[in-house]
């Protein structure tokens, strides 16, 4: 998946869909290899790694750099083949037989059908495993952790999602664009009417009404986190959101879409940086996207009530091993390599994505001294939250985003209605193996 404009964020469902449709055929409830012989086999592997220029960068100077030291495991690497989506493509590899060793590239999403696809093999088999993560990420790892208590992918970058806003309206709606009220649900509110109705802006904020699952990663779900504390949407083999605190922030937005403050047709493109909306959620990556193009301010995602320290989404990608690979020992210690201090510095540097590191501030402190856009985003990196990693995790989205789009979007059915049947499919969903 690339990344980069919010075009580029996107998963596929029907690719997921056909990803799924192969898990049958594959069987396999987990990861696979061949127990200590693999995890221990040294030898030349392949990976892959993302397409968007900046990842590319720093993908192949790591392979160069780990090339050169070591002559008899030698890394072949590509980008992610062309496809739909990663997910299909990563999907169709495990079903042909074929996945590289590494995808530096995993969604956390897919996760659970790769793994029933008996696609992953579990971190847990190396001996320095389980402490090597704990080590470097510290207790945010344990969101990754599969049902079966086992470590699937490696915790790698995040993109934690904050408020970004256009000083430039703001003060033109009369707005304070240094100090802009937006602590709070209602001065999110009361600062969308006076951006509309002073014509600063023709939408306030406008995120996409698209009925795509992974859409509201980028408007409630990051909402949700700030105003919950930082609570998944599905926790305990429950869903969490039928709350009072998942229905103030459906209700923030059904008020906003009520009206007229955000717009209910798809754009094509990024609203932001094209000047159709005021205010946009998006993560780090979006500081090169809008450099000189965008005058903008950035806020912690705000809560119903002003907080001090707010959660948010973490829009990570992880690194996986997959059971094809036969040099799982050279792999283990590529994801190390690939995952150390430095190269985390570097890819930092490259790409201005968040390693996933508990240490992040004070590792770079060097790096975000130079650089204090990206402050705040490696404070904010400590208190993100990830998609819960649960059985027929693609449709339990789905069926939020149905619900949601229905009641908030749309105001087809109340919330309470809405959400309470959601959580029951859910629900029943999560109980599936």
């Amino acid at each position: 998946m690339k990344r980069f404009t919010k075009a580029t964020r996107i998963l596929s469902v029907a690719a997921l869909t056909v990803m799924g449709a192969g898990l049958a055929a594959c069987g396999g409830s987990g990861g696979g290899g061949d127990g200590g012989s693999a995890t221990s086999a040294k030898g030349p592997i392949k990976i892959w790694y993302s397409n968007n220029e900046f990842e590319v960068k720093w993908g192949k100077a790591m392979v160069e750099s780990w090339n050169s030291a070591h002559p008899d495991e030698k890394i072949d690497a590509q980008e992610i083949p062309a496809g739909k989506s990663s997910e299909e493509v990563i999907g169709a590899a495990i079903t042909a037989g074929n996945a590289p060793c590494l995808v530096f590239n995993t969604a956390p999403v897919a996760v659970p059908q790769f793994q029933k696809q008996g696609g992953l093999v579990a971190l847990d088999e190396f001996p320095d495993g389980l402490q090597y993560i704990k080590d470097r990420t510290g207790d945010l790892a344990d969101q990754y952790k599969s049902a079966d208590g086992k470590m699937y992918q490696l915790p790698w970058k995040s993109n934690p999602v904050v408020l970004f806003y256009n000083k430039d309206m703001f003060a033109k709606a009369g707005l304070d664009p240094e100090n802009p009220k937006l602590g709070t649900h209602q001065e999110v509110l009361d600062t969308a009417r006076t951006l509309v109705s002073s014509g600063a802006a023709t939408n306030a904020i406008w995120p996409s009404p698209a009925s795509d699952f992974f859409q509201s990663w980028f408007d409630f779900y990051s909402f949700y986190a700030a105003n919950s504390d930082g609570t998944p949407l599905v926790k305990d083999g429950k869903a969490t959101f039928d709350s009072e605190e998942g229905k103030q922030v459906a209700a923030m937005f059904q008020t906003l879409y009520k009206e007229n403050l955000a717009s209910k047709e798809v754009y094509q493109g990024d609203s932001f940086l094209e000047g159709k909306a005021a205010m946009s959620l998006a993560g780090p990556w979006a500081i090169s996207a809008y450099k000189g193009k965008v005058n903008w301010g950035a806020v912690p995602v705000p809560a119903a009530a002003a907080k001090a320290d707010t959660s948010t989404f973490s829009d990570a990608k992880n690194v996986a091993m997959y059971s094809a690979c036969k040099n799982q020992g050279t792999a283990w210690e590529v994801m190390k390599f690939a995952t150390s201090q430095e190269q985390d510095g570097k890819l930092l540097t490259d790409t201005g994505q968040m390693p996933m590191r508990k240490d992040l501030p004070t590792v770079y402190a060097d790096y975000f001294a130079k650089n204090p856009a990206y402050t705040r985003f490696a404070e904010q990196a400590a208190r993100t939250v990830e998609v819960p990693n649960v059985s027929n995790s693609v449709e339990v989205w789905q069926t939020f985003r149905t619900a949601y789009a229905k009641a908030v979007i749309f105001g087809n059915e109340s919330i309470d209605t809405s959400f309470k049947n959601a959580a029951d499919k859910i629900n029943q969903l999560v109980a599936q193996k």
